[in-house]
């Protein structure tokens, strides 16, 4: 099925990644999405592979892993719609730090780094606003694998 422009821009905007966009900008920002499917128990990013572009989920399941250093494979969380990932190798400019793969049918829409710059040179504000919702979600997630680290439930409130 096809999505609209309307359809997509209301679904982006639901997302963390483009909350606090313009209309200008989330127009730039979607004119440089490129959209990509991928089957069942596909590989989208593998851990220690170079990577130049990040993912926002559209539709379907991923399942989020590293690898021990005795060799199994450490489950670390599931991304759904409207969730992001990748975005920490266009940040660090490091290798992917785990590996996604595809526990449905998916449909991811990826940013390159190259595309993010050309964003920055375009409309500089929303690429602030981008770099804020970035770094909220890399800060939500420290906090959670904090908790995990602590001992604690994700969710559970202090009383």
């Amino acid at each position: 099925m096809t999505v609209s422009a309307p359809d997509l821009k209301a679904f982006l905007l639901a997302t963390p990644f483009f909350g606090g966009l313009t209309d200008a900008g989330l127009d730039l920002l979607m004119s440089m999405l490129v959209e990509c499917h991928f089957d069942v128990g596909a590989t989208v990013v593998a851990e220690g592979e170079s990577g130049r572009s990040m993912f926002i989920v559209k539709s379907g399941r991923l399942a989020v892993s590293k690898r021990a250093n005795s060799g199994s494979v450490i489950p670390i969380s599931v991304l759904e719609p409207g969730d992001f990932f990748g975005e920490m190798s266009l940040i660090e400019m490091q290798n992917r730090s785990a590996t996604v793969i595809a526990e449905s049918p998916t449909v991811l829409y990826e940013l390159t780094a190259q595309k993010l710059y050309a964003c920055y040179k375009a409309d500089i504000h929303a690429y602030v606003i981008v770099l804020q919702n970035i770094n909220r979600e890399l800060c939500r997630r420290l906090r959670r694998a904090d908790d995990r680290f602590a001992g604690h439930r994700v969710g559970e409130e202090d009383g």
